[in-house]
């Protein structure tokens, strides 16, 4: 049963009966037997594992094997199997002491987080991803205000059932027709406590960690010299809105939780679009978008001169809700717009920030420190679903206007050094946004399905699409980065695919250099290799054990230092100078530009 149905009975429509109950636990919903079975008895998830020290040199050379020449792969071989019977066994056994001593946590989470936090790049441009939703079904719902309520209560209804522990726990089923079937979840339900565990094991049905969707709400990245820190306040109940670098707060929930109704929202938005147009003189947006230890330090100046509620106020928001003052134009704008925007109207340290444009265009940027895709795709996934199928207000009826000391909005003592950093970072930011390009290009001959119906991996042949091209871009194969969720491990973040291997290169050269020489059943064997050993890496990478990653950043990153030390070896600044980056939403960097792939599904 979808999650949202106790909280949207009534079916899509103009003449819909506005909801009165917003809570999370109305009489409409019962949680089922399966759902509490998961709750109690499926989240015994097991730490990260540690590779053997030899299979991963053996993954790393793999990876190595298509970048280098001979000479260089085979200085690379003596240098690796030194590292293996040397210093490598020392640091594999502190790996290992290091990982018994950390039990409650995998052994990456803190390196990985310090990584992050630590740092002093701009995060805007260089860490925070972006995922757009899709426009409304129908057009008359996509107006910016009618649009802003119904995500914006869509998405506090998403937080309250988390808090209300009545989300459905996040599973992978290998076997998904069996293992979501009634028949299945009524036999687990039945099983007794002791024996639950192997019942969902021997249905291949696997509890993803779910850590990450606390830091979702109340939460902001907050700069501080050397290495940030995270911030989170889950009693705050208060709505952070910008409008033309502007800010304003009211309260969205009520002390015990309920969401205030959605036409009472939508009449604070309304107070909001109407508080004048004029763009802020010293937006204080742009301070988000410096290097960290800059916007640290300015950071400092704001608390002493007198605003520390309304710097808390932004950071202990629920989230940021982003009006935008303009249309978006085309795909191409509105992938600038998500990805940075004008920089005035965005908190860049927010977990999260809705964004919302003139004509409904809706998309999501969020810090990364926090957390990846996975927890991200899904809210967005449901907000979209539960905000088109079961819309909290319509457009043809007006919200009255309530007084405006519902809605705060923030005000701010600036002195001129504060303004002149402003100023600053504005000019930064301009010059480094004017730099990204972005090129939309839309691959509509086939899809996913079509590949799946040959018996290959969609993902793989997108891949090998990226080897292809760059490799008739560059006459040769590059460093790739492809990451890929461990959500099946306790604290899981992502893990490194190297999506560019012998076959990719081999397939690539056939169809760039050798196009003559094959047969249309050679070529397609060798993409069906090509297939075959991704899905294989893509196993490996989900289990943890795709080497040279931050995954395995406490070994590998001495192992990196200890190669790169010797002046004839290539083989670690090949690796570390990554051309092709896939990040879990779906983008691609190259170099300073961003190349955005659409594939028609």
């Amino acid at each position: 049963k979808d999650y949202h149905s106790h909280l949207s009975p009534h079916p899509r429509g103009e003449k819909k009966t506005p909801q009165k109950n917003f809570s999370p636990l109305s009489h409409h919903f019962l949680p089922t037997l399966f759902l509490v079975f998961l709750m109690k008895h499926c989240f015994h998830i097991s730490l990260l594992p540690i590779p053997e020290l030899e299979d991963s040199i053996k993954r790393y050379m793999a990876a190595q094997k298509p970048l280098l020449g001979d000479s260089e792969y085979r200085n690379t071989e003596k240098l690796a199997k030194a590292f293996k019977n040397g210093i490598g066994k020392e640091l594999h056994r502190n790996l290992i002491e290091l990982d018994k001593k950390n039990f409650h946590t995998s052994y990456v989470t803190g390196p990985w987080l310090d990584r992050y936090l630590s740092s002093r790049d701009p995060i805007v441009l260089n860490f925070n991803p972006f995922i757009t939703f899709k426009r409304d079904p129908q057009e008359s719902y996509n107006d910016q205000l009618v649009r802003a309520t119904n995500l914006t209560v869509s998405a506090i209804k998403f937080l309250n059932s988390l808090r209300s522990s009545i989300l459905e726990p996040d599973i992978y089923y290998v076997n998904p027709q069996w293992s979501k079937s009634k028949a299945f979840k009524r036999f687990l339900s039945l099983l007794p406590t002791s024996v639950s565990w192997y019942g969902a094991y021997f249905a291949q049905a696997y509890p993803l960690d779910m850590s990450q969707y606390g830091h979702l709400f109340n939460s902001s990245r907050v700069p501080k010299q050397g290495k940030d820190e995270l911030f989170s306040d889950h009693g705050a109940r208060h709505l952070l809105v910008m409008r033309n670098g502007h800010f304003y707060v009211f309260d969205i929930l009520d002390p015990i939780g309920n969401i205030l109704h959605p036409y009472e929202i939508q009449a604070h938005l309304i107070n909001i679009l109407q508080d004048g147009e004029t763009v802020a003189e010293y937006p204080l947006g742009y301070l988000t978008t410096e290097n960290r230890n800059t916007w640290a330090a300015v950071r400092e100046q704001l608390l002493q001169a007198g605003n520390e509620e309304s710097v808390y106020k932004i950071d202990s928001a629920i989230f940021c809700l982003c009006l935008d003052s303009f249309r978006i134009e085309n795909s191409s704008h509105l992938s600038h717009c998500m990805l940075h925007g004008y920089g005035y109207n965005r908190w860049f340290d927010k977990s999260f920030s809705l964004i919302i444009t003139v004509d409904g265009s809706a998309g999501i940027n969020f810090e990364h420190s926090w957390g990846d895709g996975v927890a991200v795709l899904r809210f967005i996934n449901e907000v979209y679903a539960d905000s088109t199928k079961h819309p909290a207000v319509v457009p043809k009826r007006t919200a009255a206007v309530l007084c405006s000391a519902n809605v705060e909005k923030l005000q701010f003592h600036l002195n001129e050094s504060i303004r002149s950093a402003v100023t600053v970072a504005r000019q930064k930011f301009d010059k480094q946004r004017h730099k990204m390009t972005v090129k939309p290009f839309e691959f509509r001959k086939f899809g996913k399905q079509y590949v799946i119906q040959q018996r290959m991996s969609p993902d793989a042949i997108f891949q090998l699409a990226c080897q292809v091209a760059a490799y008739r871009q560059f006459g040769k194969t590059v460093p790739t980065y492809e990451s890929c969720s461990t959500a099946g491990f306790k604290h899981g973040r992502t893990e490194t695919i190297r999506s560019a291997t012998v076959y990719t290169k081999r397939c690539a050269q056939a169809f760039i250099i050798d196009r003559k020489k094959y047969s249309a059943q050679e070529l397609r064997k060798l993409i069906e290799s090509c297939s075959k050993y991704h899905k294989f890496l893509q196993m490996e990478a989900a289990l943890g054990f795709q080497p040279y990653s931050w995954g395995n950043m406490n070994r590998f990153r001495i192992f990196l230092v200890f190669l790169g030390a010797s002046s004839n070896c290539r083989s670690d600044k090949s690796m570390l100078h990554v051309l092709l980056s896939e990040q879990p939403t779906g983008t691609f960097e190259h170099n300073s530009n961003l190349i955005h792939f659409t594939i028609d599904l």
